[in-house]
């Protein structure tokens, strides 16, 4: 596994507001930290361009940049700070159906963030296994994938960022995909589950 690396200073540093401290997870091998910028996002489509003419599917390039396109949207809709992915040139087996995606959570209105992950508790949450740093829970989704039907896993989880005073967690959400037929306890994708566990639980907090 690899060392995530910081990403570049927030805009909300850069209007005057406290920074939040850098956080750093430890990584699938061949996984690294992007942000999501414009500029990342043509990275990954020139990425996805070469690997394609290697494999002699430039058939496919229309659906990938469609897909990638649809992903950098749906990540800044929801804020995303940063994501985590296989880098250029990693091995196939690093080449996962599933995304890990950091954003933040503040409070809604009226609702305090402490009352919410205490709701998603009583809702059925949990502890990352034993490490009450963090609040974990999941839901299944059927999905269409082109005309294939899939399943989708996600995973989140939640934990305060240092010195907010409980205004501010972060959050780190893993999406996992799978074909239909594959059952909720298919070995795959309980071990990439307990992968991204093991990732989260690596977090540590720099200044």
């Amino acid at each position: 596994m690899t060392d995530s690396a910081p990403s570049a200073p927030s805009l909300r540093e850069e209007l005057g507001a406290p920074a939040d401290p850098e956080f750093a997870l430890v990584l699938p091998e061949g996984w690294v930290r992007r942000d999501v910028s414009p500029e990342t996002e043509q990275a990954m489509l020139d990425a996805a361009r070469a690997r394609l003419m290697e494999a002699h599917r430039p058939d496919l390039y229309g659906q990938i940049r469609a897909q990638l396109r649809e992903s950098f949207d749906a990540m800044r809709r929801i804020g995303a700070i940063a994501h985590f992915g296989p880098e250029a040139g990693a091995p196939d087996s690093a080449y996962l159906p599933a995304s890990l995606i950091a954003s933040i959570r503040t409070p809604q209105p009226g609702v305090p963030l402490a009352e919410e992950m205490a709701q998603r508790i009583r809702e059925g949450a949990t502890d990352l296994h034993g490490d009450r740093r963090f609040v974990r829970f999941e839901r299944e989704s059927d999905v269409t994938l082109g005309t294939d039907r899939a399943k989708q896993t996600t995973v989140v989880y939640l934990t305060p960022i240092p010195g907010s005073r409980g205004n501010r967690a972060l959050q780190l959400t893993a999406v996992i995909t799978r074909g239909a037929e594959f059952p909720a306890d298919d070995p795959a994708l309980v071990l990439m589950q307990r992968l991204f566990d093991g990732c989260v639980a690596s977090l540590r907090w720099e200044r």
